[in-house]
């Protein structure tokens, strides 16, 4: 096997991982390999492999890609693939799970600090307090700078679900489109109804207007959602509910659901909730969102002036396995 013989399983909010380190590049798993670890009824079962590594072990970086990683000091790559083996940029849940296996083998900065290479770029992760909200072993992962195209740029549908929704992409290093669902009537901004008549509000109640999908709650999400324009590599699709916003007090809470790229529904998805985070922030102007996921709850900080976003929640090693020879 071109694995080793014994994985983590970890999770972050219920996206779960099968992780391993490979300090010397002996471990690259094949497509096969990944697809049956990731087999929740024939392997170990897992939305994604993480693999631990050094980036001048990770056979598809460029050389730019090493010596990005050089400059931002990071030793470690996390060298991640979907559960149907293809290749991914980034995971931001993925971060705090590696980084919690990283810290049990001694392989962070004395206070717990991680700089990770990636796909998308080198990701700083740093150890945070425990949370009455967020859980235990909660994680800050600085996911870096962001790219978000035009609001409800894009058409989205659901195979066998009657009803669209405008879709607002962005680029988290991974491509996502985000689509805002709910009834205008029923969204506070802090002051009672919607109604104020700036850019902002008048953007978000039109989307919500044309948006014709059911609530977050009733999607059936057990089929790959169609994007128009279509996206050339695939794409993260998240569905939002605006539970409440506060312009006042600058903060927001959502709920959401995932479609993931080469996966299907997950519980969560790190780079989906920053997707999510600044689309709500392009249409509120509130910039610090919870935002709840079937596997739990998690913070979001966006800062739109340096296009910068921040995600918070916690992570887990559920423990190690020994697998047997195929």
């Amino acid at each position: 096997m071109a694995i080793p013989s014994t994985v983590f399983k970890a999770q972050a909010t219920g996206n779960d991982f099968v992780m391993y380190h490979d300090p010397e590049g002996v471990w690259q798993p094949t497509d096969e390999e990944t697809r049956w670890l990731c087999d929740r009824h024939f392997g170990v079962g897992a939305d994604g492999l993480l693999r631990l590594t050094e980036p001048r072990y990770v056979s598809d970086l460029s050389a730019e890609q090493r010596k990005e990683c050089a400059r931002g000091g990071a030793t470690w790559f996390m060298d991640y693939r979907n559960a149907d083996g293809s290749l991914a940029e980034m995971c931001g849940n993925g971060t705090r799970a590696i980084t919690f296996m990283a810290r049990r083998l001694g392989l962070t900065d004395a206070d717990g600090t991680l700089r990770l290479g990636t796909r998308a770029g080198v990701r700083i992760i740093r150890p945070n307090t425990d949370h009455p909200e967020l859980g235990d072993d909660v994680f800050t992962v600085d996911m870096g700078t962001f790219l978000r195209g035009d609001l409800g740029g894009h058409r989205v549908t659901i195979p066998e679900v009657m009803g669209m929704g405008p879709g607002t992409y962005v680029d988290m290093g991974n491509p996502h489109i985000v689509v805002v669902v709910g009834d205008d009537r029923k969204i506070p901004d802090g002051h009672g109804e919607i109604g104020s008549d700036d850019e902002r509000g008048n953007t978000l109640r039109a989307l919500l207007r044309d948006t014709t999908l059911p609530d977050v709650p009733a999607l059936d999400l057990s089929r790959k959602p169609v994007v128009e324009p279509a996206l050339p590599h695939g794409k993260n699709v998240e569905f939002v509910r605006i539970s409440e916003y506060s312009t006042e007090e600058d903060r927001g809470a959502a709920t959401m659901r995932v479609h993931e790229r080469g996966v299907g529904e997950t519980l969560s998805c790190g780079t989906g909730l920053c997707a999510t985070a600044i689309t709500l922030q392009a249409l509120t102007g509130v910039r610090h969102w919870r935002i709840t996921v079937p596997g739990g709850l998690l913070q979001v900080d966006v800062d739109e002036r340096t296009s910068r976003v921040w995600l918070t929640g916690p992570a887990h090693i559920t423990g190690s396995m020994a697998l047997e020879p195929r």
